[in-house]
């Protein structure tokens, strides 16, 4: 156990940050899932600005590597183009 006001802070920081980061990451691979699933164009190209948004904030955050959100990206955006 941490022995020093300092660690322990940094015990409950790390703690508050990590539940952030897997919110913000689970949230954004629900929200690419709804978007590989609509069938609908006019739906999915609606969804699209936003959930490239949560990626970029992802990657911003280095939550995930940035070269995965642009490979996300891309592929989303096909997927979409070719509805």
């Amino acid at each position: 156990m941490a022995n020093h006001k300092s660690a322990i802070k940094r015990i409950r920081q790390t703690a508050k940050r990590t539940e952030r980061n897997r919110y913000q990451h689970k949230t954004t691979r629900n929200a690419i899932r709804n978007l590989r699933n609509a069938t609908d164009k006019k739906e999915a190209a609606a969804m699209l600005p936003s959930v490239s948004a949560m990626i970029d904030k992802l990657a911003k955050n280095n939550i995930i590597h940035g070269n995965k959100a642009a490979n996300l990206k891309s592929k989303l955006t096909k997927h979409v183009a070719g509805l």
